[in-house]
């Protein structure tokens, strides 16, 4: 049997550690399939049902491991389907290889059935793409995307022809007439140098010393920077302030944090960024300047590994090119202990008086079912080092508040994108990645119709995963946000009959369960999480619970109020639930 050049493609696939392809075949990569075939021993390929979720696995899977994600689609429509999570994989800087299909090289340009032309479609997705015209391109093209996907923590994109696919591998028919021949590589990425320069760690450390009333603000290029995190807050006395997709960089336990910042943080981390003299940012791109502070007012120290978004959303005056932990063991030796007591002690009150405030609204006598509640019975029932997905929307806020980082916990969402959608892919390439760990997906009713049959992938694979759908039968997060803009809500709730999730889940095969009451919440959770296979829990909670920023401004009161006055709709169930909040956080 003949050796033909998709083998030359799995094979290098194998040779850099690849073992799981996400994808969806198709007439487009027959020949790839065989290759896939032909050495199924060494590299499985995960039959999914949408391209999109192909596209969210490979960067889940990238989030979660740190090594390459891979997820292939047919010609034409299937590799647009890619689109969207490879754009996720390109905000948040996670290495993923799109390979796709194309045409017969001899019919390219005559407008054949789904000819798209996918290298110039992904031209602004990926830091790498090209088309393979020849057979003697692969292996090295190979290398050369995977490597520069590890680079530049991005999407690499090859295409391939169809007769390039069974063409015998390495063969080249073409005359050589330039000073040159076939490219030979091999699967190898050294990783850049992550120290940074003795001179930058100085400085940094000379504008940190001075400071009096200093805050950390650490993102998740810093996630494997734990202890060397929380050492130079101990020697800063400086409280930490987390982004979302770095939630995990700090546990939420910690008496240095208060957690996150923005809409979806914590009044505490927003007070900081007023009150500090000294700004220090370490492994991240935080986009939402509005929360950051004023330059005027306050000196700012960056760690970042990309010198492009070194200052990039706020004006730097010390920034240090380096990997965050390396930087941080360098910088270490240099900070003298500080003793200003009082200004950690003042933002570690707040958050024992925000933490009290969460608490409350964790209750589980409101009907309808308060979403706080729901989160608190999961952060409450899974294990130490579980691994949870999340999805764009109001249940990001809750997950941000009320799951709790402790032990080997972790965290993932579509961060920069943030995109409907990625929490039950995420979910189900993480399963695959971390076959003995739990893997929870918190995911809302939107978001989880968009892509729910991958919850069936996930029971054909035998992958236990656990989904929680937090049904508020709305797209909540839209509904807060025009009224936020002073409009009454529009288009935003879906008319009866609401959805009943379970019964997706248990004619898939999986264990499903409906909630509709309180008290059935913790045996639903705990029903699905002791569930030797895929488990979903469907739950109805109350779709007039406000995701309230920590600190709500003036402008954002006044718009709520000419929402109310434009007549906006459910206003009284809205207002009653607001009073509840707000008796529940003085203590009824």
């Amino acid at each position: 049997m003949a050796r033909i050049a998709s083998e030359s493609l799995i094979e290098r696939l194998a040779a850099w550690g690849v073992d799981t392809v996400f994808g969806l075949p198709g007439d487009g990569i027959n020949g790839i399939m065989e290759g896939l075939r032909r050495h199924r021993d060494r590299v499985r390929f995960v039959l999914v049902h949408h391209e999109e979720a192909a596209a969210f696995m490979a960067t889940g899977y990238a989030k979660a491991t740190g090594r390459i994600g891979v997820c292939l689609a047919t010609s034409g429509p299937g590799g647009i389907h890619l689109l969207n999570g490879l754009y996720d994989a390109k905000l948040d800087h996670a290495p993923v290889l799109a390979i796709t299909g194309m045409q017969e090289t001899s019919v390219l340009g005559t407008g054949y059935q789904q000819e798209v032309h996918l290298d110039r479609l992904f031209a602004d997705v990926a830091e790498y793409n090209m088309m393979i015209t020849n057979p003697a391109q692969l292996p090295s093209l190979v290398d050369l995307a995977i490597r520069t996907a590890y680079a530049r923590r991005g999407v690499a994109h090859l295409t391939i022809p169809n007769d390039i696919q069974v063409a015998e591998a390495g063969s080249d028919p073409y005359r050589t007439v330039a000073p040159a021949r076939a490219p030979q590589t091999a699967p190898v990425y050294l990783q850049a140098p992550g120290a940074p320069r003795p001179e930058d760690v100085e400085w940094a450390a000379e504008v940190l010393n001075r400071a009096e009333r200093p805050a950390i603000l650490v993102g998740q290029g810093a996630l494997h920077a734990r202890e060397e995190v929380l050492a130079v807050a101990e020697a800063l006395r400086a409280p930490v302030v987390k982004t979302l997709p770095g939630k995990a960089v700090v546990p939420d336990d910690s008496p240095y944090t208060t957690g996150g910042l923005g809409l979806l943080g914590t009044r505490a981390s927003e007070e900081l960024m007023e009150d500090a003299d000294v700004l220090f940012m370490v492994g991240t791109n935080f986009p939402y300047s509005k929360f950051l502070p004023e330059v005027r007012d306050t000196r700012v120290v960056q760690f970042e590994a990309d010198p492009t978004r070194a200052g990039a959303r706020i004006a730097t005056d010390v920034p240090v090119v380096c990997d965050a932990k390396e930087g941080l063991r360098a910088l270490l030796p240099l900070l003298a202990p500080h003793d200003n007591h009082g200004h950690l002690a003042k933002y570690q009150k707040m958050m024992a008086k925000w933490r009290s405030d969460m608490e409350a609204l964790e209750n589980p006598d409101r009907h309808p079912i308060a979403p706080q509640y729901v989160m608190s019975i999961i952060d409450e029932l899974a294990s130490d080092d579980a691994i949870m997905t999340c999805d764009s929307g109001t249940i990001a806020t809750w997950a941000a508040r009320h799951w709790t980082i402790r032990g080997g916990r972790e965290f993932y969402l579509s961060g920069t994108l943030a995109s409907m959608a990625p929490g039950l892919p995420y979910a189900v390439a993480m399963q695959h990645a971390f076959p003995g760990r739990q893997v929870i997906a918190y995911v809302g009713d939107g978001g989880f119709s968009m892509l729910m049959a991958e919850f069936l992938t996930a029971v054909q694979h035998r992958l236990p995963i656990k989904v929680v759908v937090n049904n508020n039968n709305s797209l909540g997060q839209i509904l807060w946000e025009q009224m936020v803009l002073g409009y009454p809500e529009h288009g935003v709730r879906f008319a009866a009959p609401e959805a009943d999730f379970s019964a997706w889940a248990r004619s898939c095969g999986g264990f499903g369960a409906k909630v509709t009451k309180s008290e059935d919440v913790a045996h639903a959770i705990g029903q699905a999480l002791a569930h030797d296979g895929a488990a979903l829990v469907d739950v109805d909670v109350n779709p007039n619970e406000p995701p309230m920023p920590g600190k709500v401004s003036y402008d954002q009161a006044k718009s709520f109020a000419q929402a109310f006055l434009k007549g906006q709709p459910h206003k009284a169930a809205i207002a009653t639930t607001l009073f509840k909040d707000r008796i529940q956080k003085l203590g009824d």
